[in-house]
């Protein structure tokens, strides 16, 4: 029997896998496994079944992701199975493949009617609200459910909540684009009374957005809610169900809520009758309720394109802490975002809080970069035995949780962290058994998780959580090899391009709601960036499409403020912001000019909207950006450039912009790579740059050869480093480099966060250079498998379920050999480029390869002469020399390193004068001689054991 295909897996366009599609043309597409490595796809079919009518339509070609919808339109609410099978070029044909569910989550024209209801006579700001109303039903054969909020709510039907969602529908522009959840709800209704119960609050759309005396509600002081029922029965009629005047609205047991502020729920006020019917049952009486208010209307909202928020992930307190008086606090093990879960019994009108803190400073919460967020949740308990309560319309950053007030006794089991974040696939992994550089991209993935909470943030527990530009902008690459951020980030793109204005300014935070908007730098290039990565990682034309007017007004309004010159200079920009040189209270105050940085960026945004012009065929404009772009790389070399490859700007970040946007002529390139590394070494192999710098400056290194600077600069522990954080107990990316100073205390500035993902996005570096596995064609049809063994560092492999199948690759030492590994689905092809030098091409399959280790040079001997250069290219030596200095003046070691450029004409002696005794001089001198004889010895021996015993001398007989 010959061996065929099997299509293990079929997507259909949605926020997330399985749910409703918001579009009526879904893209789709399909994974198979073959029989061989040479078995090739040569046509697939496609069927669709619907309202008891199939279709059949083939697809000539090999495999493709995100192939148009070969049907007609979907019409909305319409549901149906799809299957594919898949014929090979040698006429082999798979089974059908499972049926995957297909249902439009997309009203038509019109059919939204819904008013927009809220509380009447609200009694504080941003009060949460519950509105109910009963309603009759009898044979129903399918109930649909459309709601929306300017705020964030849940429906329930029955007392049984429709979705497990959280904050729902999510964050928009609600001023200028609103969404729907579409859900099923046909399994709730009852035959006869039936009761539709919403609990609102107001979380985005009421909370005060906005920096000191200008923080402010930007959507209004109360929030509202629609909702529309479709409701069909048996004989083929239908109904709507919709919010508007008649509905009821109260005050409940949730007394305050707030993102920032977090919520008070007072349980004694749970809602029953007088005949002991809760208030989310039919029969209820609510005529102490009042009427809804009806809010003037919102836009017409469309369909939530991203995926829902949910609880993802539960965590254990890992250890209790006393805290102050009565207090206990918790430690989670995990810097986290989401709400501490209590299970309590205690007596009626007792009142648990719970304070939550990343950190601990003093044995304290460190709440001071909390800044106005008090981040506290209060439950008052109603007495009735064992009591269950989550927060539900908020949620906190935190590792450590603070509790007083607890009746008897807490202990682990009572207290539970849930997980809340954007409910993404993930589809990339990365693994070394290296455990700093492990942690550190655990912290990666972590960050990741606590950020994309509706929309990309900057940090998720001070007065804060933004969708910055800049961060996202940087981080993109990361995220789309490590989540399928599709539908996440094209939401947020739209959002981005409904915030734009006129002239193309995109505002610093999208939503917009701090008020001030200014074309920057890096920040308002994720116009051009963020969808530029989108097509790339995915294959995602049809974002690319969408967002081009939107990344083609910035890129025009940075060229008219470039001018002729085409040198964009004197205007306001965040430059490489948080460059660790910046005051804590100055972060804009980097070593790079920020002309500099802005020109660099707009010769890059320039050349991606040239290719994104090009991929939509739009000739004259790719032909026209071509061009500018190039005018602007000329001016960047002929402001900022030596003829001998220096830039005016003698810093990492620099050199990494004008090496990783390939700004400089090619005769250029050497040079500027060598001074990279040179400035790296002379910074004693720790972190010189900022947002801007961090993401490409090992890009830059290992582009240019200096692999050697590139490990040492990633496997720094001391402060600045990637790695430093981890050294302190991190487990999520800090924002700044030194967050958490070397003694415990907080960073002094006003700004720090110790979940902050954007200097995280040296894991893209990880996944495409370290471990090798970096895409060449839009949705890793084909990949790049170039591995880079740095010293250091035994293995790295990395791992992205695309959507082909799983590609892996990676490498191991073993002995004195460099094993290089990869595995391929069928459709995907990969140039190699091993450690070695050989370049091929392969196919689907597993594969190995051996090459041999490169050896590094042996140090030499070592004194107090010694150049500075060769002293921190001596990591064995340098040790020593720290270990002396620290014995005999504790903070000394520090100081030397904050003092100290480690050039290359220097030497030890010059610099350990100033921060040593003669008498440790002396011994430093002394150890490091014994050092340098014991290196000899080792190295004669090394030379003796490789003669043969022919050639082998013998010292003459006596």
């Amino acid at each position: 029997m010959t061996a065929v295909a099997v299509v293990t897996r079929v997507d259909v366009e949605a926020p997330r896998r399985g749910d409703p599609t918001p579009v009526a043309e879904p893209r789709i597409g399909w994974r198979i496994t073959v029989p061989s490595p040479s078995w090739r796809q040569a046509g697939a079919e496609v069927e669709w079944s619907s309202a008891g009518a199939v279709e059949r339509v083939r697809l000539p070609g090999g495999g493709r992701p995100r192939r148009t919808w070969p049907f007609a339109p979907l019409a909305p609410r319409q549901q149906g199975t799809l299957r594919v099978r898949v014929f090979g070029d040698d006429e082999s044909a798979s089974d059908w493949s499972e049926p995957v569910p297909v249902v439009a989550a997309f009203l038509g024209d019109g059919e939204w009617h819904a008013d927009w209801i809220g509380q009447r006579t609200p009694e504080i700001h941003a009060q949460p609200v519950l509105l109910r109303h009963e309603f009759t039903a009898h044979d129903v054969v399918r109930a649909t459910l459309y709601s929306s909020s300017v705020g964030v709510h849940q429906v329930s039907v029955n007392g049984a909540d429709v979705t497990d969602h959280v904050l729902a529908p999510g964050w928009t522009p609600y001023s200028a684009r609103t969404v729907h959840e579409t859900t099923d709800v046909t399994g709730l209704l009852r035959e006869g009374d039936n009761c539709i119960l919403i609990r609102l609050a107001g979380a985005w759309a009421t909370e005060h957005f906005g920096f000191r005396q200008n923080a402010q509600p930007r959507y209004g002081e109360q929030p509202r809610v629609a909702m529309q029922l479709l409701v069909e029965s048996a004989d083929g009629a239908h109904r709507w169900i919709s919010t508007d005047g008649a509905w009821r609205t109260t005050r409940g047991a949730l007394r305050t809520s707030g993102l920032y502020a977090g919520e008070c729920y007072d349980a004694r006020m749970h809602l029953r009758d007088a005949a002991g019917r809760p208030c989310d049952q039919p029969g209820y009486d609510d005529g102490g309720w009042t009427p809804a208010l009806i809010h003037p209307a919102e836009h017409v909202p469309g369909p939530r394109i991203s995926p829902p928020v949910r609880r993802t992930d539960e965590r254990r307190p890992v250890a209790l802490l006393p805290g102050a008086g009565d207090a206990t606090i918790l430690d989670f093990g995990q810097n986290l975002v989401g709400r501490v879960r209590l299970r309590v019994t205690g007596p009626a009108g007792t009142t648990v809080t719970v304070r939550h803190a990343e950190v601990l400073e003093h044995g304290e919460l460190g709440v001071r970069p909390l800044r106005r967020a008090a981040a506290t949740d209060r439950y008052t308990l109603s007495g009735e035995g064992v009591e269950v309560w989550e927060p539900e319309f908020t949620f906190h950053g935190f590792r450590y949780a603070e509790v007083s007030g607890w009746p008897g006794e807490i202990v682990t089991d009572d207290v539970t962290a849930v997980v809340i974040h954007s409910d993404l696939e993930r589809t990339g992994w990365f693994h070394t058994s290296h455990p700093l550089l492990q942690r550190l991209h655990e912290n990666v993935v972590w960050s990741l998780r606590g950020n994309f909470l509706s929309v990309p943030t900057d940090c998720p527990q001070r007065d804060e959580r933004l969708g910055w530009t800049g961060d996202i902008q940087v981080f993109a690459p990361t995220a789309a090899f490590l989540y399928d951020v599709r539908g996440f980030l094209d939401s947020w793109l739209r959002d981005l391009a409904l915030e734009q204005d006129d002239e193309g300014v995109v505002p610093f935070v999208i939503p917009d709601v701090i008020g001030l908007a200014r074309p920057a730098a890096a920040w308002g290039d994720a116009a051009v960036i963020v969808p530029d990565v989108l097509e790339r990682h995915f294959g995602d034309r049809d974002v690319l499409t969408r967002q081009y007017p939107s990344a083609r007004a910035w890129v025009e309004l940075c060229l008219r403020r470039a001018g002729a010159g085409r040198v964009w200079e004197g205007d306001f920009q965040f430059g490489d912001w948080l460059d660790p040189t910046a005051p804590p209270d100055r972060p804009g105050q980097a070593m790079t000019a920020t002309g500099l940085v802005a020109t660099a960026y707009l010769a890059h945004s320039t050349r991606l909207l040239s290719r994104a012009a090009e991929i939509l065929g739009h000739t004259t404009d790719a032909e026209r950006y071509r061009g500018v772009a190039d005018e602007v790389r000329q001016a960047f070399v002929r402001e900022y450039v030596t003829g001998a490859g220096r830039l005016l700007s003698d810093t990492p970040t620099a050199y990494a912009l004008a090496l990783t946007f390939d700004l400089l002529p090619s005769a250029l390139r050497d040079p500027a790579g060598r001074r990279l590394a040179a400035l790296v070494r002379e910074n004693g192999y720790r972190i010189a740059t900022g947002f801007v710098g961090t993401p490409i400056v090992l890009d830059a290194l290992t582009s240019t050869g200096h692999d050697a600077a590139a490990g040492r600069l990633l496997l720094q522990t001391a402060c600045p480093s990637w790695l430093y954080p981890v050294t302190m107990g991190a487990t999520t990316i800090w924002e700044r480099w030194d967050s958490m100073l070397p003694d415990g205390s907080i960073n002094p500035g006003d700004m720090t966060s110790f979940n902050h993902y954007a200097l995280g996005a040296v894991a893209d570096w990880m996944h495409r250079e370290l471990a090798g596995l970096a895409l060449t064609r839009p949705g890793h049809r084909s990949v790049r498998i170039a591995p880079h063994p740095l010293p250091g560092v035994d293995d790295a492999s990395a791992s992205y379920e695309g959507p082909f199948g799983r590609i892996e690759a990676g490498w191991r030492r073993e002995d004195a050999q460099i094993v290089v590994h990869a595995a391929l689905p069928a459709g995907v092809t990969a140039q190699v480029r091993l450690p070695d030098g050989r370049e091929f091409s392969v196919g689907a399959g597993n594969h190995r390869w051996v090459c041999p280790a490169e050896g590094g040079s042996s140090p030499g001997a070592v004194g107090m002469d010694t150049a500075l250069a060769d002293v921190i290219d001596d990591p064995e030596a340098l040790r020593l020399v720290e270990q002396l200095l620290e014995q005999h003046g504790p903070g000394s070691v520090a100081a030397m390193h904050a003092g100290t450029r480690w050039t290359a004409r220097q030497t030890l002696a010059e610099v350990v004068f100033q921060y040593a005794s003669p008498m440790i001089q002396a011994e430093i001198a002394r150890q490091l001689a014994e050092l340098s004889a014991d290196r000899l010895g080792s190295h004669r021996a090394a030379e003796g054991s490789q003669l043969t015993p022919a050639t082998r001398r013998t010292p003459p007989s006596i």
